[in-house]
């Protein structure tokens, strides 16, 4: 009988002793019993923004094939397809109000084109992009240009060649995440003095807007002009010819 009694008491205590040990667990913080290994969710907070745009379907390279890797003409849509694409010569809306090019197409020798994508590339980090209105142009249209146009302020004169014949140059607008231009002094092709880049009788907004696209260009290593807000010429333009091959 004694033993029974003391099987019994045994088995109470051990019982007890179990159920204040639960209940002391359940209190405890849910850090203390246990730490399950988390694997973080990588977030980016800048989306690239889709700057595409429809164009016709061409081939992505013009090549003399007796030029120099860096000095061929590349389609900039190969190497950077986020650039915004609105060649003003392939349409009507532009200073001659006439179509000049057969195609919209923007293209530039290589070494020129890499530059530009990594304009592009600085301004994606700030939710900004390019819009390119003009590149590579024949001296064929150039002529034209001259012949409507003969103002070596705006125009360059055709027997010296303009940066544009050499596949080094471009005509550049700054666009927000969803393709929209920034404002700026005045629209593309005003050849006024509203279109210099020391021109201050403009808005504050349109004045910063223009600072920023030429800080970009510059820190790429391309060169602006006086006259007009959104030229820019490659440094090396001098070491490429003058070129006539359509668009």
């Amino acid at each position: 009988m004694m033993i029974g009694y003391w099987a019994r008491s045994i088995g109470l205590i051990l019982l007890l002793a179990f159920c204040l040990a639960c209940q002391k667990v359940d209190s405890m913080p849910i850090a203390t019993i246990a730490t399950l290994p988390i694997t973080p969710t990588q977030i980016s907070n800048y989306t690239t923004p889709d700057f595409s745009l429809a164009h016709p379907t061409l081939a992505p390279k013009i090549v003399e094939s007796k030029l120099e890797d860096e000095a061929q003409l590349i389609d900039i849509r190969s190497v950077n397809p986020n650039i915004v694409i609105d060649i003003r010569y392939a349409t009507e809306n532009n200073f001659m109000q006439r179509k000049l090019y057969r195609v919209a197409r923007c293209v530039l020798r290589v070494s020129v084109a890499r530059k530009l994508s990594l304009v592009q590339a600085d301004l994606e980090k700030q939710g900004l992009g390019l819009k390119v209105y003009d590149c590579y142009r024949p001296l064929s249209v150039q002529r034209q240009m001259w012949r409507f146009l003969p103002d070596a302020r705006y125009v360059a004169n055709p027997t010296r060649g303009s940066r544009h014949n050499r596949g080094a140059a471009v005509d550049v607008t700054l666009v927000d995440r969803s393709g929209n231009e920034l404002e700026m002094p005045t629209g593309y092709d005003n050849f006024t003095v509203r279109s210099h880049r020391n021109y201050r009788g403009t808005r504050l907004r349109a004045r910063r807007n223009r600072q920023l696209l030429e800080a970009a260009m510059k820190n790429r290593g391309f060169i602006s002009i006086r006259t007009e807000w959104w030229h820019f010429d490659a440094a090396n333009w001098r070491k490429f010819s003058i070129l006539d091959l359509p668009l």
